[in-house]
């Protein structure tokens, strides 16, 4: 049986008792068809609250967005995604809220987005009842237009893991734009760095991804000095605790030289990463993963010095721990 996805833009629901007779007429629900066999994993409700709805991708530092304002109602799902693609998870959802009077405002894949930085920068449940891949993710955006000046937002955000598919709707009903809209900032530091002075696992936790403070890379190089390291320690205590927790280790770069060397070269620094963690601390190698992005998530300016050694850096990303 495919499984029903009730977005609750049922009027009746998004008003006080004693202003329903003024609903009759309006807008009737609206249900999203999940593919395959679909499990909500979680459901938050805000019945008063604001939401920053993407409308454009991670440049330059910001990325775009307006402040809508009213009921939220965000929800996880997983789904059995064997054989799919994130494009073929996410376009019969996408036809669906356009048949149903959505217009689209926002659309875009992983890189598109602004791959990294986009996912840190925009609301996102928690492993592990989302997963987000930053290299195979899409995202998309819509509006239907309501009375008096009021409308029904809704964002989608589809991933995968392996066999299973992730899907994240995210409905805000009977909004309105909030003061602040357009050109925002991130809803945190620069590509969503953790807060600090949180110990390893609260970061982790709190924040999804954490960098390792006290790893150090220079121009070119891949090598890493000799330990002990303390985040490492720390990062293999927080693996040790539960044995389905998993990271990314994603490696980054300045931006001296062309992308594909630097790719090659922060792929390498997070591999020399996770090679020391399972031969020096014991880490299970199922534990983890490599990736590199090379610059293309920079925490400073490239045009100092002191921006260009912040940027050659490692972070773990915690993964879904189901």
């Amino acid at each position: 049986m495919r499984a029903r996805l009730a977005l609750l833009l049922l009027c009746l629901a998004l008003v006080p008792v004693g202003a329903q007779a003024q609903t009759s007429g309006q807008t009737s629900a609206v249900d999203l068809s999940m593919p395959g066999a679909a499990v909500l994993t979680r459901e938050l409700v805000e019945e008063a609250g604001s939401y920053r709805l993407p409308v454009g991708p991670f440049r330059d530092g910001v990325i775009r967005t307006l402040k809508v304002e009213g009921r939220i109602v965000q929800q996880a799902w997983r789904i059995d995604a064997q054989g799919m693609t994130t494009l073929q998870i996410l376009a019969p959802l996408r036809d669906q809220l356009v048949a149903a009077g959505f217009n689209i405002l926002f659309e875009c894949a992983a890189a598109e987005c602004g791959g990294f930085d986009f996912r840190f920068d925009t609301r996102v449940m928690a492993a592990p009842d989302m997963f987000v891949d930053l290299l195979d993710y899409r995202f998309v955006s819509a509006r239907r237009d309501g009375a008096n000046g009021a409308g029904d937002y809704v964002s989608l955000l589809v991933s995968r893991s392996g066999a299973r598919g992730y899907v994240q709707v995210i409905h805000t009903g009977d909004a309105q734009i909030g003061v602040m809209q357009q050109a925002q900032a991130g809803t945190s530091a620069p590509s969503g760095t953790p807060p600090v002075d949180l110990p390893m696992d609260q970061a982790l936790l709190r924040a999804g991804h954490v960098i390792f403070s006290d790893l150090e890379f220079e121009t070119g190089s891949a090598a890493l000095g000799q330990g002990p390291v303390a985040s490492l320690q720390a990062l293999a205590d927080f693996l040790a605790e539960d044995d389905s927790r998993r990271v990314a280790l994603v490696g980054h770069t300045d931006s001296v030289g062309g992308l594909d060397p630097n790719v090659d070269l922060s792929r390498a620094r997070a591999t020399a990463v996770m090679t020391r963690l399972i031969e020096a601390y014991g880490v299970r190698p199922e534990q983890l993963e490599a990736r590199g992005v090379g610059y293309l998530a920079p925490i400073a300016s490239n045009r100092t010095a002191a921006g260009r050694d912040a940027n050659r850096r490692v972070e773990a990303v915690l993964l879904n721990t189901d």
